[in-house]
């Protein structure tokens, strides 16, 4: 069974937050689309994160799961750099992983964190 590209971003990008890289491993197979996600997530990360912290309440990224902080990180990436992918796209997508890969509130933690960013990201969607 084949991860699809966000399933893939989501196992690098834990890999590297949990190792401490920044930058994919060479011999790591990604889809051009995972790939792309994963190396805009890594130039954006600083940014991310501080919008992470601006906008979970009572949350520092530290504080949160890996797991979670992933979903995140690539969540806020959508949003900010993926105007393609609409906004219900990007949350919902979060959402399921963090329901597939996380514990039983994060879906809920996710979904609200995303909906604040989106909400100054993309106030017109």
């Amino acid at each position: 069974m084949s991860l699809e590209p966000r399933e893939q971003t989501l196992q690098v990008l834990y890999q590297l937050d949990v190792l401490g890289g920044d930058e994919v491993p060479g011999d790591v197979e990604l889809s051009a689309k995972a790939r792309r996600l994963v190396e805009g997530v890594l130039e954006h990360r600083a940014e991310i994160d501080r919008t992470l912290e601006s906008m979970a309440r009572h949350w520092s990224v530290e504080r949160m799961s890996t797991v979670d902080r992933a979903i995140l990180r690539l969540g806020v990436y959508e949003l900010r750099h993926c105007p393609d992918v609409p906004t219900a796209v990007v949350i919902s997508e979060a959402v399921k992983l963090a329901k597939a890969y996380s514990t039983d509130k994060s879906g809920r933690f996710v979904n609200g964190v995303l909906a604040a960013v989106a909400k100054t990201e993309r106030p017109d969607t």
